[in-house]
């Protein structure tokens, strides 16, 4: 069935270099810099008039059970979340948590100042401290009870009215931050005191990776940017196609252990790169696959880096890639915008709609399928997957609306679910064998 259904925001940021002290981020607040300012501010406040702009093939999903075994690997401890996907190749995999029985953590902290429906960056763990940010642009440090470490936020009383989406990542003794106005900058991770700031001038639109000291970021024009992680001056860069319709989801980039670069971008190429110069290995655009016409807004999971493959899906489906040649080993047409979680032979994911699908790593079949939103009553299943995360064999999925799902790994059933009540819009994390959760609303909820 074709269906209009995929809205986009009408807020493409479009901003010009300031001029800043290297230290402290202070602008010269000359009356061009004002004036860029309130464009931002009136374009940002299109965001809550959306309308439709693109039709897709919607995939018509069954249940399939489960009729062979499932083999996972032993539950892996993790003491620390230092960036999105865990780690550069985005390798989740079964991580150690023995239950969520006791909720020891229930604190809003933080402000939700914006209405608009937003997408939030994931908790960061380190050292028993949680790292997080709220819609103004605050990172707070907090500690394991909620008690409040340090916060900081760089952005003067000038851009108060604009709403902040970055994207951190933990770096030795800092944490680094992009966003969605155009600064790169780093903050001391035990006191929150800012270290370097840059603006780069144009929306950074990706996750950041970082890799033999280099920081590595993807713009609003689908430039690839490699940045000195002590002063954030560009190393080199990549220029490539920009698409018309800007993505509001942060895009992928991934680095393996031999120290190349994956990216896949808002015009659906992705690419494979050296970390030293910039040089690109290969090149491949998957929109011939991934578009049902061509206006079509392309969205994806961060790209999963297992072995010899590349795995990640979209709006429409899920791939696999030999991460050599850049060869299609196999698509299927089901979608999710969630990471996919790769353990052994196998390939978990939540498409947005509600079913966890098991898959062959090998050949992409489909082994099991679930309705997991069946679960919830009627009018509550009505709702979107906003993430989900593998523990000890368990699956935990959390909602746009709420809730938290668990279903077991082993037999793709549903096996409980729990009523959060604030909106959530990122994937629950797990360190030192807990779960935490960070809603919309600010609110910080950690399960052990």
């Amino acid at each position: 069935m074709i269906k209009k259904k995929i809205i986009f925001f009408l807020a493409t940021i479009l901003v010009t270099s300031c001029s800043f002290d290297d230290k402290t981020g202070i602008w010269s607040g000359s009356e061009k810099e004002k004036k860029k300012i309130s464009e931002i501010e009136n374009e940002q406040k299109q965001i809550i008039d959306t309308y439709t702009v693109y039709s897709s093939q919607e995939t018509i999903l069954n249940e399939k059970h489960l009729v062979k075994k499932i083999v996972l690997s032993k539950p892996k401890k993790v003491s620390s979340w230092k960036m999105s996907g865990l780690n550069n190749q985005n390798y989740l995999g079964n991580i150690y948590l023995p239950n969520i029985n006791n909720i020891f953590l229930k604190k809003k902290i933080g402000k939700d100042k914006f209405s608009t429906s937003k997408n939030i960056t994931s908790l960061l763990a380190s050292n028993n401290n949680i790292i997080f940010s709220d819609d103004t642009g605050t990172i707070f440090n907090i500690f394991i009870d909620g008690k409040v470490n340090w916060k900081t936020n760089i952005y003067k009383k000038t851009y108060k009215k604009i709403y902040k989406n970055l994207s951190f990542i933990i770096y030795k003794k800092n944490i680094y931050i992009a966003d969605n106005i155009g600064f790169i900058y780093a903050i001391n991770l035990n006191n929150g005191k800012v270290d370097w700031i840059k603006n780069y001038g144009i929306p950074l639109k990706s996750k950041i990776k970082i890799y033999d000291n280099k920081i590595f970021l993807t713009d609003q024009d689908n430039k690839i940017i490699c940045l000195n992680i002590n002063n954030g001056s560009k190393i080199w860069d990549i220029l490539s196609i920009s698409s018309f319709i800007k993505s509001q989801n942060l895009l992928s980039l991934a680095v393996s252990s031999e120290g190349d670069l994956f990216s896949i971008n808002s015009a659906a190429d992705l690419s494979k790169i050296k970390t030293k110069n910039g040089d690109i290995y290969w090149s491949r655009n998957t929109s011939d696959s991934l578009y049902a016409n061509e206006t079509d807004f392309f969205r994806s999971s961060d790209i999963v880096i297992d072995d010899t493959e590349i795995i990640f899906s979209t709006g429409t489906s899920i791939f696999s890639f030999n991460k050599n040649s850049g060869i299609l080993n196999w698509e299927k047409k089901i979608s999710s915008i969630s990471a996919p979680i790769v353990d052994k032979k196998n390939i978990f994911f939540i498409t947005e709609n509600g079913y966890f699908i098991i898959l062959t790593k090998d050949t992409g079949e489909i082994i099991s399928s679930t309705n997991i939103l069946k679960i919830l009553k009627r009018k509550k299943q009505k709702t979107k997957i906003a993430g989900f995360i593998m523990g000890s064999g368990k699956i935990y999925a959390t909602t746009l609306n709420g809730y938290l799902i668990v279903s077991s790994a082993f037999t793709g059933k549903v096996e409980n679910f729990r009523k959060i009540g604030d909106p959530i819009t990122s994937a629950p994390i797990i360190a030192n064998g807990k779960l935490f959760i960070l809603t919309e609303n600010s609110r910080i909820l950690g399960f052990n």
